[in-house]
């Protein structure tokens, strides 16, 4: 797959955060039930997941297209998040607020392990990444997640301005069920400055305990819609699965 080390990184970042597809929709909860005493259930240890395990899982998978996901290696995605950190540390996002996409974008929590892999459409000009991420402790990704909902929340429309060009991304939220603790699916419009509405992505993300599995279709406006949502479900859903 003959990419840049930069571009598989903002790909592979943009699912990790829902950076790319802003806008947001919990749609998955914890069950509740009756809490037991803490005296007679001892507490679970949070299952611990390797690279080896990430990339096993990613390698295992198909497109909706029944394409299997090219792995990237390990890696070219640390090279890749280096020069996306340099490349976007002169970024001007307005709001300000709405910085917190990046900064979460470029920062990869201490001791995580992650994997990921992409397939590309050439008919329909679409590709498709996917990020398996996991920490060692479970609230560290509940904090980044709520940490990024809430943004997103108040990030339905912002701008970023590099090296001179400044886009415009506007974010809605897509309703999908997902089989995790927690979700997000977003759809997103970039505008260049000269207004014209260029790319098109769809982002699904779920989380379940330390593992969480995003999912990004990306592609001309037109070619990528919110009803691909749904296949994106499926790979979140699957890769969720066999962890």
């Amino acid at each position: 797959m003959k990419r840049s080390n930069a571009s598989v990184a903002l790909a592979i970042a943009a699912v990790l955060t829902l950076t790319g597809c802003g806008g947001s929709s919990p749609s998955g909860t914890t069950a509740s039930g009756s809490p037991s005493p803490a005296s007679s259930v001892p507490t679970p240890t949070p299952k611990a997941y390797t690279n080896e395990e990430l990339t096993a899982i990613v390698a295992g998978l198909k497109d909706a297209q029944g394409q299997p996901l090219t792995v990237v290696p390990a890696a070219q995605i640390d090279q890749g998040l280096i020069a996306a950190r340099e490349m976007l540390r002169t970024a001007v996002i307005t709001p300000k607020a709405c910085g917190v996409l990046i900064d979460n974008n470029t920062q990869v929590p201490e001791g995580s392990t992650y994997a990921a892999g992409a397939s590309l459409a050439a008919k329909a000009k679409t590709a498709t990444v996917m990020t398996v991420f996991a920490v060692k402790d479970p609230s560290v990704m509940t904090a980044q997640f709520e940490k990024s909902a809430a943004a997103l929340n108040d990030c339905s429309t912002y701008t970023i301005e590099l090296k001179g060009q400044k886009i415009t991304n506007e974010m809605k939220p897509v309703d999908v069920t997902v089989e995790a603790d927690k979700s997000l699916a977003a759809l997103t419009i970039q505008t260049t400055p000269a207004g014209k509405k260029q790319v098109c992505n769809v982002t699904v993300l779920g989380v379940k305990g330390t593992l969480a599995v995003s999912v990004m279709k990306t592609g001309a406006v037109g070619a990528v819609t919110a009803a691909d949502a749904p296949e994106l479900v499926k790979l979140v859903n699957a890769a969720l699965a066999a962890g």
